[in-house]
């Protein structure tokens, strides 16, 4: 049975074909073959309030620069990892909704953090966040990458009962790059004691969760240590909004790995953690769906 793809969005910009770049090394990591497309539309309006001839004309530029950006990604895919199968799919219809159906039976979605800009349907940045919600598979956007790789997959482990495909992922990925794997556990309360000198210090009850958390965090790591022995592994938990925290591990990883729910993307809380970090981090995501 041949691999699933990896699939990856471009619309001709730098940041689109900086994750083509991803995306291409991630197919030879995995010796798969590499999907690229792109789709073209036209600016919100325009048909109402131009003729059916400038209507045209527009549609063909787009369609052009659509063709154009698909050939010059595939080009630099070729180039950054030979022997990898390349081919590329032109997509029809609302950008956001055809690339985020273009993923589906792939391995994964890779996208650009921004796009051209040049018109509403070619935001890469908009189709980006929308994939990460809504796609069946594993979405990965790629913001800014380090000059040399750390050597670390960092994941996010929220309910210990629904993360089973998000650490499949993210030890499948760390066992690839032949990195280690930190998994950061955050927890948040409200209230907050002071002391006299003003001083903001973890009270009795919260040290205890803590520790609790620690050892439930330890104990799911311990069934994946032994799934993957070659994988260094290591546990943080850490008191302060899910969101801040790793967005702060992705200035130290290669990639973080956070979970979603395919089935209710727009839970409450979830949902903030998730932009918060596409927003905000220092390098590659990947959101991963889970039941």
């Amino acid at each position: 049975m041949a691999a699933k793809p990896i699939v990856a969005g471009t619309d001709g910009s730098e940041e689109s074909l900086r994750a083509v770049d991803w995306a291409a090394r991630e197919a030879a990591l995995r010796g798969a073959p590499l999907r690229i497309v792109a789709a073209a539309g036209a600016p919100p309006g325009m048909k109402s309030r131009a003729g059916a001839g400038e209507y045209a004309r527009v549609t063909d530029v787009l369609l052009g620069e659509r063709d154009q950006a698909l050939a010059a990604a595939a080009e630099r895919a070729a180039k950054t990892a030979p022997g990898v199968l390349i081919d590329t799919d032109p997509l029809h219809g609302p950008a956001a909704r055809a690339v985020t159906e273009s993923g589906a039976g792939a391995q994964m979605l890779v996208l650009g953090s921004r796009g051209i800009g040049a018109f509403a349907a070619l935001l890469l940045g908009s189709v980006s966040r929308y994939a990460a919600s809504h796609a069946s598979c594993p979405v990965v956007v790629i913001r800014d990458e380090a000059p040399s790789p750390h050597g670390l997959v960092g994941v996010g482990v929220g309910d210990p009962d629904t993360c089973g495909d998000v650490l499949t992922f993210a030890f499948e990925e760390a066992s690839l790059r032949k990195a280690g794997l930190l998994a950061v556990h955050a927890w948040h309360t409200p209230q907050t004691d002071f002391s006299r000198a003003g001083q903001a210090f973890t009270l009795p009850g919260e040290q205890a969760d803590a520790a609790n958390a620690a050892r439930h965090l330890a104990g799911l790591l311990d069934d994946w240590r032994g799934k993957y022995p070659d994988v260094p592994v290591s546990q943080e938990v850490v008191h302060g909004h899910p969101g801040r925290a790793l967005v702060g591990l992705s200035a130290r990883a290669d990639l973080v790995v956070i979970g979603r729910h395919a089935k209710h993307p727009g839970l409450p809380g979830a949902g903030s953690v998730r932009h918060a970090v596409l927003n905000h981090a220092h390098g590659p995501v990947a959101t991963v769906p889970s039941a």
